[in-house]
């Protein structure tokens, strides 16, 4: 019944442009803003401690932005398939510093791209999959399976592969090692046995894995973003960082850092524009040993 209701919702959906949707988004974004008050309050303490000196009107602005980035994400989910063709994708994306990351992909030597919840993180993976780029994304499942097998039913239609987070390190170090591409969300808590690196000032809880992967199997790190232009379905595809092998070769624990510095590469394309960023996360929900836990 709830995939019906999905499907008859995106048909109702698909009466109207995509630019004409996305200002709708926006609209719901606000008003997501204004009911929602336990994720506006985790967004603005999480502003508030990232950007301490910026004034509360640009809190209020950066935070409620953000929300309306994430309803209208729901859109570009929907409209990518759509819209997004192998004849027109210049239409809808622009690149920048991506030369280098295109050149290593096609080398079949392995490579781990990383991003972040920020703005539309779903089309890169599509990108590549349109222009047949061996790739797997790196997934955990939605709650709702239905809602979970539309959305990697969007994934999967120009060739991206899903790899289930849960339980997928072996696996994931065996994709890399064959010479694919692996795609990561890396902005996540990683709980208590996380590695601590800064991000935005405070310590983070870092999932070690892409550490471990590329440190094991000698590949480097591709740090990407997605970036809105406007409130358009047009997006600028950008490469932030690439970390090579012989960066850390040396280093006491490059497992360490390595997590550190692609962390440090994704507050560097958030901070060229914070209002993309989902700040309603739980990023900083667990705190190191040294630290007192209630903090949020």
């Amino acid at each position: 019944m709830l995939l019906l209701a999905l499907r008859i919702f995106v048909l109702f959906l698909y009466l109207f442009d995509v630019e004409t949707n996305l200002r709708t988004a926006c609209f719901l974004g606000r008003l997501l803003w204004k009911y929602y008050h336990r994720g506006r309050d985790r967004a603005l303490d999480n502003l508030r401690a990232s950007f301490p000196d910026k004034n509360e009107q640009w809190i209020w602005d950066t935070g409620r932005r953000s929300f309306e980035h994430i309803v209208m994400l729901a859109v570009d989910v929907l409209f990518t398939p759509r819209l997004v063709k192998r004849d027109n994708w210049r239409n809808y994306s622009r690149y920048k510093n991506v030369e280098r990351t295109k050149w290593l992909m096609q080398e079949g030597r392995g490579l781990l791209i990383v991003g972040a919840h920020y703005a539309n993180f779903e089309i890169v993976g599509y990108l590549m999959g349109l222009f047949g780029f061996n790739i797997y994304s790196i997934a955990r499942p939605l709650d709702n399976k239905f809602i979970n097998n539309y959305l990697y039913g969007v994934r999967r239609r120009m060739g991206q592969k899903i790899i289930d987070k849960k339980g997928a390190a072996e696996l994931m170090s065996k994709t890399a090692s064959s010479g694919a591409t692996l795609c990561f969300i890396a902005d996540q808590d990683a709980g208590k046995k996380g590695i601590f690196v800064d991000f935005f000032g405070r310590k983070a809880s870092t999932y070690k894995s892409i550490g471990l992967i590329a440190a094991t199997n000698n590949i480097p790190i591709v740090i990407g973003y997605s970036r809105r232009i406007g409130n358009r379905f047009f997006f600028e595809i950008g490469v932030e960082r690439i970390i090579l092998p012989e960066e850390w070769a040396e280093k006491d624990d490059p497992i360490e850092w390595i997590t550190a510095e692609y962390t440090k590469a994704i507050e560097n394309f958030i901070r060229q524009d914070p209002s993309q960023y989902w700040w309603l996360h739980r990023r900083w929900k667990h705190r190191p040993k040294t630290e007192s836990q209630s903090r949020p």
